[in-house]
């Protein structure tokens, strides 16, 4: 990607993080004390969807940089894929909350929430142009494939996401991180699995890129 795509992007990310800094569509968007509208390579191959930012997003106003942020790293390491070459956001950019008692809950983000932050992921994903989705955890899923969609028995599966972009789902790093004894060493596997599923589809794309390229430069050889 050339620079001067790469900054028509950057620039084009800016204005749509600004529209979003300034809704006040949902009551979160009051509560909020940033708002978090994604971060990561503007030409990134891998779009990473999650739910929703909690607190520690909240006062950094970046996405996935808490305990699941640690662990969502070094997924993302596994594959060879650091973070920096990732856009990394969510399906709503203000913390969704509830309040029990005299503390405040994370929550995941409700039909509303999601259809009024829908255009601003919508413009991310036109912008950034991923070859590869992968949505974290089922609120997530749900945007994409509706409230049926049950990520027990549907993650680990290729669907088609907006423009046709393969999507995949897998777990939360919260929710691995919510697991103990041998339950996080089966979803350990299981994520891992995904993984590995989105690093092979990611080389696939780069392999049929180049063969498609190639006859195309050969030909030209022979035209002069």
């Amino acid at each position: 990607m050339n620079l001067e795509e790469r900054a028509r992007r950057e620039k084009l990310l800016e204005k749509e993080a600004a529209r979003a800094a300034a809704c006040r569509k949902c009551a979160i968007g009051y509560t909020r004390q940033n708002n978090v509208y994604g971060e990561g390579d503007p030409c990134a191959r891998l779009m990473v969807v999650g739910e929703g930012p909690g607190e520690t997003e909240d006062r950094l106003g970046r996405p996935f940089v808490g305990r699941a942020g640690v662990l969502l790293d070094q997924m993302l390491a596994a594959i060879d894929l650091p973070r920096e070459d990732v856009y990394i956001c969510n399906t709503v950019k203000c913390p969704p909350t509830q309040t029990e008692g005299t503390s405040i809950r994370n929550r995941p983000p409700d039909p509303l929430e999601m259809t009024n932050c829908r255009p601003f992921l919508e413009a991310q994903i036109e912008i950034v142009q991923p070859e590869v989705i992968l949505a974290l955890g089922a609120p997530a899923a749900r945007f994409f494939l509706g409230s049926t969609f049950g990520i027990t028995k549907q993650r680990g599966q290729w669907f088609a996401g907006p423009n046709g972009v393969p999507l995949m789902i897998t777990f939360h790093p919260a929710y691995v991180l919510r697991q103990s004894g041998a339950e996080i060493t089966g979803v350990k596997r299981l994520v891992w699995n995904d993984l590995k599923a989105v690093r092979d589809k990611l080389a696939a794309q780069l392999v049929e890129r180049k063969n498609v390229i190639a006859p195309v430069e050969q030909a030209s050889l022979f035209d002069r």
